[in-house]
């Protein structure tokens, strides 16, 4: 074979590298920059859901505990001004996000994605490389520890060591045993998150929830500015909190949507449409005035 030969057989070797680098089903990137969809459950996710709002959520009975026992006042006290989002309900809050890729230079693999989320500043890094979780005992964080794999054109990222943190900002807890598995899935400029929490101590079931952001390359995310002041002259040993049996406020939301009082407390039934067959059967209370629900 001459010269010409050989850079024929070359050039047809490097020609099949490149075409065959390329995944059967092709990846579809989530990088760049998203802004949220806020009229997607707006009500819980900018004014916060009402106290006693526990609809739609697989919780037990030691959930549903805390939720009861919480004060809408705790957000005053300092330490928590400042609280971080957790890793699951960071998608959540008021945030713009930008997503981004590490690529080894030598070998062009991918490495990591990285996640700026602009509510309390967060960072996350969700890693590519297959390397192992951390023993159990290692730190845990509000944003965890993330590895991620491709699924077809679906990255699926499963993240534990997370510290504890909430899953509905009325109360409602999610422990620091807990995992979750997300789904992110790009079509063209709109991207979904799909959140799956697991948390055996406060959850009976899986926990889904999605969020959608939609492709923004022009955005510029301002800095989180926050700042822990004393907004309330509170004796340094009150912790605000309702006693069981003591919270009068748990009957305002299912008074004020005709809602019975036995599926505001929540449960993975609710999460269920069939559910709604076996509310006609429950007592409902008398709702309030439209005065006194402006007052």
């Amino acid at each position: 074979m001459g010269r010409r030969g050989f850079a024929g057989a070359a050039g047809l070797v490097l020609f099949s590298a490149a075409v065959f680098a390329v995944p059967v089903l092709a990846q579809i990137d989530p990088s760049g920059e998203w802004s949220p969809r806020f009229h997607e459950d707006w009500l819980e996710r900018i004014p916060g859901p009402e106290i006693g709002d526990y609809l739609g959520l697989p919780i037990n009975d030691a959930a549903r505990m805390q939720g009861d026992s919480w004060d809408a006042t705790l957000v005053e006290i300092p330490e928590n001004q400042c609280r971080a989002h957790g890793a699951d309900y960071a998608w959540r809050g008021p945030s713009n996000i930008r997503i981004w890729k590490e690529v080894d230079l030598a070998t062009q693999q991918l490495v990591a994605y990285h996640i700026y989320t602009s509510a309390y500043n967060e960072y996350r890094t969700i890693y590519m490389d297959g390397r192992p979780h951390p023993p159990d005992y290692a730190r845990h964080t509000w944003l965890g520890f993330s590895t991620g794999k491709w699924d077809g054109n679906t990255l699926t990222v499963f993240t534990d060591h997370l510290k504890e943190n909430w899953i509905r900002r009325n109360g409602i807890p999610r422990s620091d045993q807990a995992t979750m598995t997300e789904h992110f899935l790009r079509h063209g400029d709109y991207l979904t998150v799909a959140v799956i929490t697991y948390d055996p101590p406060y959850l009976t079931e899986p926990f889904i929830r999605t969020t959608d952001f939609v492709y923004d390359p022009q955005q510029q995310i301002s800095p989180w500015p926050c700042e822990s002041v004393d907004e309330v002259d509170r004796p340094a040993d009150v912790v605000p909190s309702h006693l069981p049996g003591t919270n009068a406020f748990l009957d305002e939301f299912p008074a004020k949507y005709g809602i019975p009082p036995e599926a505001a407390r929540g449960g993975a039934e609710t999460m269920y449409p069939e559910y709604r067959l076996k509310m006609k059967n429950m007592k409902t209370l008398p709702r309030p005035s439209q005065k006194a629900i402006q007052q």
